[in-house]
């Protein structure tokens, strides 16, 4: 069965509300390097993104899921519908959306770009995976590649000719990659010679464009040990040679079989196995992975977006089932001969509807931030706008990252829930949408090593100039709140929470420069917990500004904006005060879990 055409993926109206309401998206277009765009562009580039993926990219996921890629006679056979699928993509723009002109770019604001490919996303996320697997690729070569592997390879990426992946982990070394082994001899003809195995590389290998370029991690010979002997490569499939490709000793050795994420591979590959595999340098040697993080990060935003498409597309499968699925009587109905009425009016079905609302419109209000400050982080106007963007997108990017994948997981076993007994059955789509949201919480760096980085680095960074950021933008949203006639308890508790939260993280630091680093980041997960639940009660609260303007406003929408105002009563009265119970668990130095021997298991 597939998806009722109807599911429109996001709510259209959510998502200009949080591009013009919320945020004021138009603004950025006083910045030089978007002035060209006005809502016009933006709104033409979102309707047509929203159409192919209604019409066009939905109708296809079922089958994607169903059938996943098959690896035979030493190559990755996916889905025919991807022969079609990928082109069209490419035509929407997509591969150069945010990118300047010179390189066949739109140059959109990446906070228009990203609820714009969310849409994608929720419609199939696997076929959107080549896309952006590709478009971050391409972007290390365009970052720091040399004006040949612009040309040789960059250029066919950006053209949909070739795709492109990041090949970092390795079967010894999982998310360590200080433990990276693949080696790179140079052949003293520019290039270098690739030996070594990697694992689980989403795009590895496919059908449907001629190449695959991986962008892959390796130690030059005598480099030392550590991330800091780390050098990056571009290392294409098939390598140009005498005017035409040959194969350049790039082998897949196996398949994973995934619960989610069906249509888009997950490969082991070994490199070198006959001798000949050669890989181009990008960037400086020893740069490697400084360099690789310009797509690791923009790969996190792309796993929160997925996250939270996925949360939405689910709720919105379980809205239409709950208004159209006639169960049961209210309590104190007491004649059985009267109708039954939509499980809709049953208060209980309500609330896992609101709490899936809560996560998914909190999640992307969070992704837009995000976004937002990477434009303004690339293009800000003076050097200090910059650098306090790129601070605070920084600190958000874990966040952003994390929050969609766990508690869009959470959101996702509601959706099953409302369907009752369908929800379990794979006729119904609810069951696929979970599988696939739990990748989420393990792409891209697990949600243990996103903590990890948010307490250990993160909300550390610059002596706390960007904790200091983020308290003075939740400061604004607080007084916009005030003046927009909010329920000032709101502002309050969240002023609040974010009071408890620098002193933990205070005390946290502190006790990380004394030296008591395993005290520091013990309850890291915890932090990471409390910090989303703050971040996006940020977000509900200025939310909920802008839906108390919208209501000053008069005119139509009321019950849009009476929604936002219970969502965010929903969020700020039952998420919020839960930050008080984890700062007090940090605070305490509870070691059950990290006293726990191995032998008491």
């Amino acid at each position: 069965m597939t998806a009722p055409a109807s599911n429109p993926l996001l709510s259209d109206r959510d998502v200009d509300f949080q591009l013009y309401e919320v945020l004021d998206t138009e603004a950025l277009c006083q910045l030089p390097a978007f002035a060209d765009h006005s809502r016009e562009t933006f709104t033409l580039f979102l309707d047509s993104t929203r159409r192919f993926a209604r019409d066009v990219l939905l109708p296809t996921y079922r089958l994607m899921d169903n059938e996943p890629p098959s690896f035979r006679d030493g190559r990755v056979h996916v889905h025919p519908l991807m022969r079609k699928l990928y082109p069209q993509l490419v035509e929407l723009g997509l591969l150069t959306a945010t990118h300047p002109v010179d390189v066949g770019g739109q140059q959109l604001p990446i906070t228009v770009y990203s609820l714009a490919s969310a849409y994608l996303m929720a419609a199939n996320l696997s076929a959107y995976g080549f896309i952006g697997l590709t478009s971050g690729a391409a972007h290390l070569i365009q970052a720091f590649g040399s004006p040949w592997l612009k040309d040789e390879f960059m250029a066919r990426m950006y053209r949909g000719e070739w795709t492109g992946t990041m090949a970092l982990t390795e079967p010894q070394a999982g998310s360590s990659l200080a433990d990276v082994k693949t080696r790179a001899t140079p052949a003293g003809d520019g290039t270098y010679r690739i030996t070594g195995s990697k694992i689980f590389i989403s795009g590895g290998d496919q059908d449907f464009t001629e190449n695959v370029v991986h962008l892959t991690l390796a130690r030059i010979e005598g480099a030392p040990a550590g991330t800091r002997g780390l050098s990056l490569f571009a290392v294409p499939a098939r390598r140009p040679e005498g005017g035409r490709l040959v194969d350049n000793d790039v082998r897949v050795t196996g398949a994973i079989h995934k619960i989610g994420w069906k249509g888009l591979p997950s490969l082991a590959l070994n490199y070198g196995e006959g001798g000949d595999c050669r890989g181009w340098l990008v960037g400086e040697a020893g740069k490697g992975l400084a360099h690789m993080f310009q797509m690791m990060n923009e790969a996190r935003i792309m796993v929160g977006l997925n996250g939270v498409a996925t949360a939405s597309v689910a709720y919105q499968e379980a809205l239409a089932y709950a208004q159209n699925r006639p169960q049961g009587r209210p309590a104190w109905e007491k004649d059985a001969a009267r109708p039954q009425h939509p499980i809709i009016e049953h208060a209980d079905v309500r609330r896992m509807l609101l709490r899936q609302k809560a996560i998914v419109e909190g999640g992307l209000s969070l992704l837009a931030m995000a976004s937002w400050q990477a434009d303004v982080a690339a293009h800000g106007k003076t050097e200090e706008e910059r650098r306090r963007a790129g601070l605070l997108l920084d600190l958000l990017t874990p966040l952003a990252k994390t929050f969609p994948a766990e508690k869009g997981f959470e959101a996702n076993a509601l959706a099953v829930q409302v369907h009752g007994g369908y929800g379990y059955s794979s006729e119904y789509l609810p069951e696929a949408y979970l599988r696939d949201q739990k990748l989420n919480s393990i792409h891209e760096g697990t949600t243990g090593i996103q903590g990890l980085d948010l307490l250990g680095r993160k909300v550390m960074a610059a002596g706390g100039e960007a904790m200091r950021a983020f308290a003075e933008e939740v400061g604004a949203a607080v007084e916009r709140a005030r003046k927009a006639g909010v329920e000032p308890a709101w502002g309050e508790a969240l002023n609040r929470a974010l009071q408890e939260v620098v002193e933990l993280t205070m005390e946290l630091g502190a006790a990380g420069m004394a030296g008591e680093v395993e005290r520091m980041l013990r309850h890291s997960a915890d932090y990471m917990e409390l910090f989303s639940v703050l971040a996006v009660s940020w977000r509900w609260l200025a939310q909920a500004a802008a839906a108390r303007e919208g209501l000053a406003r008069g005119g139509e929408g009321r019950d849009f904006y009476e929604g936002k105002l219970a969502a965010a009563q929903y969020w700020l009265n039952t998420e919020l005060p839960r930050v008080t119970h984890l700062v007090a668990l940090c605070r305490s130095g509870e070691d059950s879990y990290t006293r726990m021997k191995p032998e008491w298991f």
